[in-house]
């Protein structure tokens, strides 16, 4: 469900990068679960400061989505998923991979937001 409403959805890339950067601190030191939070960072560091960016949050089940992308609802720049408090994640399972017979291949991990459990 997307949050009722975001101030803040419309900033910067440059703005993101602090927040983002403050929130690894303090998801570390309060053991606060997350995930995307690394790649966020990186997509942001390879984007000019200045690039507006457009921010959608998620929430469901103790956990919260921040989605960025530029505007066009499309591309996706990056995201992160984090509990809240000292809650738990939902369980990635792995998924098949396709392939030749015999062959075997390492499995993709998907993480199931809709998972009944």
């Amino acid at each position: 469900m997307f949050a009722p409403h975001n101030p803040f959805a419309r900033t910067s890339v440059g703005a993101q990068r602090q927040v983002w950067t403050g929130y690894q601190r303090e998801f570390y030191f309060s053991n606060v679960a997350s995930l995307g939070l690394m790649c966020l960072l990186k997509a942001l560091q390879a984007r000019p400061d200045d690039e507006a960016v457009v921010q959608e949050i998620l929430h469901a089940d103790g956990c919260r989505a921040y989605v960025y992308h530029p505007g066009d609802g499309c591309r996706i720049i990056g995201a992160v998923l984090h509990a809240r408090g000292t809650g738990a994640l939902p369980a990635i399972k792995p998924l098949p991979r396709g392939g030749r017979r015999g062959r075997r291949q390492g499995s993709a991990l998907q993480l199931d937001l809709f998972a009944v459990g």
